[in-house]
């Protein structure tokens, strides 16, 4: 999704059209490595250790580059600022194929 770097948007501050410069910030989440379920939080909790077969805390076999991530989108926010009042406003996260390139004038 390709934008501009700035558009006229409705402002709900001045409450009328003004200029606006486009941002694209992230969404900033990251899932920690010790949530439950996890391998390394089991692997500290002391299981998988010992002789034999370890089953589901064994070794993996290496996992193929389409199998490592399974969306394919990604969720952008987008933030716009007037140019008036300088007040900044999101449109929340949407799901575009490409995130964002914000074209060069």
């Amino acid at each position: 999704m390709k934008l501009p770097k700035k558009t006229n948007r409705f402002c709900p501050y001045c409450k009328k059209k003004t200029e606006q410069k486009i941002k694209l910030v992230g969404t900033g989440f990251q899932r920690g490595t010790l949530t439950r379920g996890s391998i390394s939080r089991a692997k500290k909790r002391g299981l998988g250790k010992g002789i034999g077969n370890k089953g589901k805390w064994g070794s993996k076999p290496p996992i193929t580059k389409n199998k490592r991530k399974a969306k394919t989108t990604k969720k952008t926010n987008i933030m716009y600022t007037c140019s008036v009042c300088g007040k900044s406003k999101y449109r929340t996260s949407r799901r575009n194929k490409r995130t964002g390139k914000i074209l060069q004038e």
